[in-house]
């Protein structure tokens, strides 16, 4: 479980092709200070195992499944991405409960800046619309934000300063794609509510 406070800007140093599959090689002194084997780490909201670890850096193996489902098949060697350890139990929750299990994808539509803020504009697909209402929480490439304006195909939210120099949304551009984690408890809700029907989407497991 995560919050969607990032803890580090990361880079990517390879890549490598596994066929089905795809392995990565993440930079990230911070969060990988007390890395493990077999931790999880999130990367861009993806909620990814700790395979090898060393010298500040991290690699994890990428099914194909979330290849198809999230943002990060478009990444490669030198891109930068969020980084966030899992919350420990006991400890703050600074923005709300996120799994790591993208839902879908979305893409950057405008970025209107202001004198001390930023607001961002994000395609929003269909079937993700009925969970994000204005004043909720999302989750965009891994980083909790609140939801400036709703609509059927689209959202808004404001990005401060400190989002702006400490995240990847600081160089995102329209065009770029993002993931998408919507509120989990939502997607509880509407389940119960409708007797234990299938519902969609189902994010990454």
């Amino acid at each position: 479980m995560f919050t969607g406070i990032v803890e580090e800007l990361g880079e990517i140093t390879a890549v490598e092709d596994l066929g089905d599959a795809s392995r990565f090689t993440v930079r990230g002194p911070v969060v990988t200070e007390d890395a493990k084997h077999g931790d999880s780490i999130a990367v861009n909201g993806v909620c990814l195992t700790v395979v090898e670890f060393g010298d500040g850096a991290f690699t994890a193996d990428v099914m194909a499944e979330t290849l198809k489902r999230s943002s990060l098949g478009a990444l490669g060697p030198g891109s930068r991405v969020n980084l966030e350890r899992p919350m420990a139990l006991g400890g703050r929750l600074g923005g709300h409960l996120v799994q790591g299990h993208v839902d879908g994808t979305g893409t950057v539509l405008a970025r209107t800046p202001a004198e001390h803020w930023e607001l961002v504009e994000i395609a929003l697909p269909a079937e993700l619309a009925r969970y994000v209402v204005e004043k909720g929480s999302i989750t965009v490439d891994g980083i909790s934000l609140t939801v400036v304006e709703a609509a059927a195909d689209r959202f808004t939210v404001s990005l401060i300063p400190t989002t702006l120099a400490l995240t990847t949304l600081g160089i995102k551009q329209p065009g770029d794609p993002v993931n998408l984690e919507v509120d989990v408890i939502a997607k509880y809700v509407e389940r119960m509510m409708s007797g234990g029907a299938p519902t969609e989407p189902g994010g990454l497991r």
